[in-house]
């Protein structure tokens, strides 16, 4: 599970998808810059409100650092691209065993780090050490503790036994940054094998990344991209109208994307998110244990309403867990649908029927405190009293997160395919039903993704019944960018912005 601005510390499983042979190309990439030549010296500015809490992605590095340095400084064995697929990156090929329980996997040759350093087994055995590690804080940390041993038989070779079959595996390696085994300092340095190396980070303000002319790949078509960081949307938007910025990597603002739309300096995409705003309940908390009482919430709260006055006509209702974009997508979004009469009557038959009080603790970040009063709005028409505690993302995480320490909370998931979250009551939500933890662990060791979809297309639709939490809507991705850029992407896969393809006129 991911969340903006903290990316915390868990995400999902996933089916083994398509494996192709690639360097660095994107695909899903916007912008169509018609006429002029694209400048292969040119500085790209990148604008975002999501800055590195630092820059190791083990150590809670959060959204930024994922968005910034995953594909351009670091590099996997495999790629996940801006459409969902994984492609081949620094493993050129890999075999698996008929058991389904060991994977070897031949490197690329020729692959230098940025201190110049060849790529060799050891350092991907250092790679996926550091992610599994008891201090680890990696959003792949659980979905790869099924690694039971990593043998290095010799330079170009790591070889991976698994406890138990993965049918996500290699899935889940697109998230591993290979790492150089004898760097040091990486909250603040870094030393990948990506098209960019780090240039220059000042905290509070912007991360520079340089072109790496060593790069064993296609070069980057820039030769510097600059992520600058901005406190809030307005000044964000500002920072793209006076050419400060050249692309925004997530409009947070909807009511200014007129002034983008009606010029033609700009382009505003809407391209496909994963990110889902929850009202996630404490489900090991009473009320919140009975699922009347859950299910009452839910069809109380109108979601349409919600979404039309934060985002106006952008982003979408989905009713679960689980966005359009997943394999295991069903429109679920008629179970618990705003009903009020209903919320009404299951409170009465959970013996709720003068309604209850909660706390509902808010990150203190937008859309959060709009979506709480709003929140705290409809429930008083059903007899619910909200108080509402807003806290910083660092409180979230101790007291939500790591102590379950409350009644119900609002946050944004932005990974893809978490739903199998709900398959583990040790979750900070505590949702606890085993014939849906039994489904889970079914589909990981699935032997077709056809199977692995039928079973998750059950947990789904089971997780939604039950109102495990209630999914308000689902993000848009807007990407803004000047009309000089294209090559940009377009979807908002896991907060990954890859800048390595942009190319800028002038």
């Amino acid at each position: 599970m991911s969340i903006k601005k903290t990316s915390l510390y868990a995400t999902a499983t996933a089916a083994t998808l398509a494996v192709t042979l690639t360097a660095c190309g994107g695909s899903g990439s916007g912008g169509n810059a018609s006429g002029g030549t694209a400048n292969k010296d040119a500085t790209v500015n990148v604008g975002s409100l999501y800055e590195p809490q630092n820059l190791d992605n083990t150590a809670g590095g959060g959204q930024g650092v994922t968005e910034a340095l995953n594909g351009n400084v670091y590099e996997g064995l495999f790629k996940l691209t801006d459409d969902g697929k994984v492609d081949k990156l620094l493993a050129t090929d890999y075999k698996v065993s008929g058991d389904g329980l060991t994977y070897t996997f031949t490197l690329r040759d020729g692959v230098k780090f940025h201190s110049g350093k060849a790529l060799t087994s050891e350092d991907v055995k250092y790679s996926l050490e550091k992610v599994i590690a008891d201090d680890s804080q990696s959003a792949r940390k659980n979905n790869l503790q099924v690694i039971k041993d990593i043998a290095t038989p010799d330079a170009r070779t790591v070889k991976v036994t698994l406890s138990k079959k993965s049918i996500s595996f290699v899935y889940n390696l697109s998230y591993v940054w290979i790492i150089n085994s004898q760097a040091k300092n990486l909250k603040t340095t870094e030393d990948g094998t990506g098209p960019y190396q780090l240039g220059k980070w000042t905290r509070g303000s912007a991360l520079s990344l340089d072109r790496f002319p060593g790069y064993w790949g296609k070069a980057a078509t820039n030769k510097k991209a600059v992520f600058h960081y901005y406190k809030d949307a307005t000044a964000l938007n500002n920072a793209l109208l006076t050419g400060a910025v050249d692309v925004v990597t997530s409009e947070q603002s909807p009511d200014a994307l007129d002034q983008f739309k009606s010029n033609q300096n700009y382009k505003v995409n809407d391209g496909d998110s994963t990110t889902k705003l929850l009202l996630a309940f404490n489900d090991k908390a009473k009320p919140f244990t009975d699922v009347k009482v859950r299910q009452a919430v839910s069809s109380a709260i109108d979601d349409k309403k919600l979404l039309e006055s934060v985002w106006g006509g952008y982003g979408k209702l989905i009713g679960s867990m689980v966005p359009p974009t997943d394999p295991w997508y069903e429109d679920l979004t008629k179970v618990n649908a705003y009903d009020p009469a209903r919320a009404k009557k299951l409170l009465a038959e959970a013996g709720y029927a003068k309604g209850f009080s909660f706390t509902l603790d808010t990150p203190n970040y937008d859309p959060h405190p709009t979506a709480a009063t709003f929140i705290k709005s409809e429930l008083a028409k059903v007899g619910v009293n909200v108080k509402i505690n807003t806290i910083t993302p660092d409180e979230w995480y101790t007291k939500v997160y790591k102590n379950h320490d409350f009644s119900a909370t609002l946050q944004e998931h932005v990974n893809d395919r978490d739903l199998v979250w709900y398959g583990n009551p040790d979750f900070y939500w505590g949702y606890d039903n085993k014939q849906v933890t039994q489904w889970v662990e079914q589909a990981e060791q699935a032997s077709s993704t056809a199977e692995q979809t039928e079973l998750l297309k059950k947990v789904n639709r089971k997780t939604a019944e039950d109102a495990a939490s209630d999914w308000l809507y689902l993000y848009p991705q807007i990407v803004v960018a000047s009309s000089k850029l294209s090559g940009y992407p377009l979807n908002g896969l896991n907060s990954q912005f890859y800048v390595y393809d942009i190319q800028k006129k002038g």
